[in-house]
């Protein structure tokens, strides 16, 4: 049986997880690149004004964000996300937006102040709050100079309470990508450029990732220029090769766009893109799975059955398991994963819990205690422990 989804095409959106398999992406040869077209900004994105909009009297899209824009614009960010977390309970995949309208609001309550309003946020959809945030920050930098955007860029994350966790920074740097695309006008090559003004390997990797995020599964409708209908792959079979094993750690987000949810047909395309980077679209797979079945257990390990066949299913499951742990900023959801899946692909499903685990706190005793919270098996409890002892991109760690 083919195990095509029926589900709404818009659950693509938002189901890029926030895992830093999308993290290490490369600048396109720039002797062949097109010059980026300035495109119109998201009014969430580029100016966020509060009105008396109420959240009651609200049916369509951008009244529901606007709605929650006042929210947190008057009551504060806190009331606006609790609100937002009963609001989401039934997986609307329009909640990436709506999270990034409250993360802008609340920028604009707090005065630009990025700190404040990072301290005030949570991950919930993706972390679409904090991809609001650093949106709404950089709007204002009227400039398509990647020396000027790279400097606003590394003073916007710099801020001690910023950069006090891994889990923090990633999603300020990650954030920033997001707005540098929308800044520029999807400007692809001047976005990574400023990416790579940023003073750390991975803080640069994290930044990279969110423009080629946002460059495939654009949070505002664009169509960027940087994709081919005729080559869902495209562009990681551009990059250098130094830089493919990230456009692959997402790139079946574009293929399920281009071809449509047939989970069977996004397999046999990752079993044929380039050999060294088959498990990472495998693990790209397993991400876009996880998001499109609204984090669901058994529909999980059903999706991924597809890759069996492929000796991907460890794969696919693991990632699923990072993109619930990122989601929920807990591994306890995940760990029912994988506990739903087979025996022989439990362990490298809690390591992946660990690896994402291991980003929220750097205190090693926590990271123990996080881990043995979500298991009672000893193996598993050691394997997720292993997990959290990454450091760098997990894309590379993780790709092997």
């Amino acid at each position: 049986m083919r195990l095509t989804r029926r589900r709404t095409i818009l659950g693509i959106l938002v189901f890029a997880a926030l895992l830093e398999g999308a993290l290490a992406f490369a600048v396109l040869n720039r002797d062949s690149d097109p010059i980026g077209v300035a495109l119109p900004l998201h009014p969430v994105a580029g100016s966020f004004r509060p009105d008396d909009t109420k959240l009651e009297e609200c049916s369509e899209q951008p009244c529901i964000e606007q709605a929650f824009g006042n929210v947190a614009y008057y009551q504060g960010p806190r009331t606006a996300m609790s609100r937002f977390d009963e609001f989401i309970a039934e997986g609307d995949p329009s909640c990436h937006r709506i999270a990034h309208a409250i993360g802008a609001a609340s920028l604009v309550r707090y005065r630009g102040n990025v700190a404040r309003t990072f301290a005030e946020g949570s991950s919930s959809c993706f972390s679409g709050y904090y991809h609001g945030v650093l949106e709404r920050a950089l709007v204002n930098v009227r400039s398509n100079d990647a020396d000027r955007l790279g400097k606003v860029a590394r003073g916007l994350c710099d801020d001690p309470d910023v950069l006090d966790s891994r889990w923090m920074a990633y999603q300020c740097f990650h954030g920033l990508g997001h707005g540098l695309m929308i800044t520029t006008g999807y400007g692809l090559p001047t976005s990574l450029d400023a990416c790579e003004r940023i003073e750390t390997y991975l803080d640069r990797t994290s930044c990279k990732g969110g423009v080629f995020m946002e460059n495939i599964s654009s949070s505002y409708g664009v169509t960027s220029q940087w994709v081919r209908e005729d080559d869902p792959v495209y562009p990681c079979n551009a990059v250098d090769r130094n830089d493919k094993i990230t456009c692959y750690g997402m790139v079946t987000s574009r293929i399920l766009r281009v071809d449509g949810l047939d989970w069977e047909n996004a397999a046999e395309i990752c079993a044929g893109v380039e050999a060294s980077f088959v498990k990472t679209c495998f693990r790209s797979l397993g991400r876009d799975i996880s998001g499109q079945t609204h984090r669901d257990p058994a529909e999980i390990v059903e999706l991924c059955a597809v890759t069996r066949s492929y000796d991907a299913e460890g794969a696919c499951i693991s990632a699923a398991a990072m993109d619930m742990t990122s989601n929920y900023t807990s591994g306890t959801q995940a760990a029912v994963l994988c506990e739903t899946a087979g025996v022989a692909l439990r362990g490298e499903c809690y390591f992946s819990i660990g690896a994402v685990m291991g980003r929220f706190t750097d205190d090693v005793a926590q990271q123990v205690d996080d881990c043995r919270s979500i298991s009672d098996g000893s193996e598993y409890v050691a394997r997720c422990i292993e997990g959290t002892r990454i450091r760098g991109p997990l894309s590379v760690a993780l790709a092997r």
